[in-house]
């Protein structure tokens, strides 16, 4: 099999796997997925993902439905805006996802700002609406991407907020504490401002979804993409230590397209939606990080209204 049969025939992947006749070596691939680099007779590479059936509490599940066809259809949306590097999709299938191998590189200043300069122009491509024309994911979660015209506070907290902290709760993740400081935010989400038409946005753009390529850029993978707040995208972005030359992307991205007074207030609004994705799926590991978002979006809330 080479990749010009392969782009042909997706549908015979899983059977050349089966019997290996395809070179297979394991990679990092993440929470969610196992992944995989498949190296095809004429050379090419490509990196795989499948839903490992013995996943704990999943044995023996398949992937839920439409869980890889919601990831290609982010992913060939994203591409569309022809602005940040995306890989390209091979193959895709309801137990696997297949695309175009990036060889990793190291992490530059100048990739750095190269990278804050085409999220800005991704943003700028826009969406005709919040969420997306298919169903979602985030992680293994299950997202509402119903389309919604707004406005984006209220959207954001029925669609983004209240759905993670409700599972969160129900598993116990949450203490009646942090449950109190959420639903808070949710009451008071449209006083930190910041309103926006629809970007179009990564959607879980945390460092670890950024992949730093031999060819000096930096690509896009593992997208939960939609109609969402360009905010968003970058108050992820910052969590868990932050990406490499952090400090040089936004300055490049706010060079190319400034920010809305307020922004910084409403980093930790933004950052809580993945954070309770966290709570949901991980468990109490990340209460304290959903409690301390939550009360310095309420700081936020009270400045803005100070300031009014």
């Amino acid at each position: 099999m080479d990749l010009a049969y392969l782009r042909a025939h997706p549908e015979h992947l899983p059977t050349f796997l089966t019997h290996q006749r395809i070179r297979e070596t394991p990679v990092a691939g993440g929470d969610v997925c196992a992944a995989s680099r498949l190296t095809l007779d004429d050379g090419h590479s490509v990196f795989a993902k499948t839903w490992p059936a013995e996943r704990a509490g999943r044995a023996g599940r398949p992937a839920p439905e439409g869980f890889f066809a919601a990831e290609a259809a982010g992913l060939r949306w994203l591409r569309e805006a022809g602005a940040v590097a995306v890989p390209e999709v091979v193959v895709a299938l309801p137990e696997l996802l297949a695309l175009d191998w990036v060889e990793p590189g190291e992490p530059t200043p100048e990739a750095a700002e190269r990278f804050g300069r085409e999220l800005a122009a991704l943003h700028r491509a826009g969406a005709p609406a919040f969420g997306a024309e298919w169903a979602g994911f985030v992680g293994a979660l299950p997202q509402d991407n119903t389309p919604d015209d707004g406005p984006w506070p209220a959207w954001f907290a029925r669609r983004r907020l209240l759905p993670y902290l409700r599972m969160s709760v129900d598993s116990g993740a949450l203490t009646a504490a942090e449950t109190a400081l959420v639903e808070q935010v949710v009451e008071r989400v449209g006083e930190l401002g910041g309103d926006e038409p629809p970007a179009r946005v990564h959607g879980d753009l945390w460092p670890g979804n950024v992949l730093w390529g031999a060819d000096e850029r930096a690509w896009l993978v593992d997208p939960a993409a939609h109609g969402g707040h360009r905010e968003t995208d970058l108050a992820q972005l910052a969590l868990f230590g932050g990406p490499p030359h952090h400090e040089r992307i936004m300055a490049a991205y706010r060079e190319a397209w400034p920010l809305a007074d307020g922004w910084r207030e409403r980093v930790p609004l933004h950052q809580l939606h993945l954070l309770l994705v966290h709570t949901a799926l991980f468990g109490a590991a990340y209460r304290d990080a959903v409690g301390a978002a939550a009360r310095d979006t309420l700081r936020g809330a009270g400045r803005a209204t100070v300031e009014r």
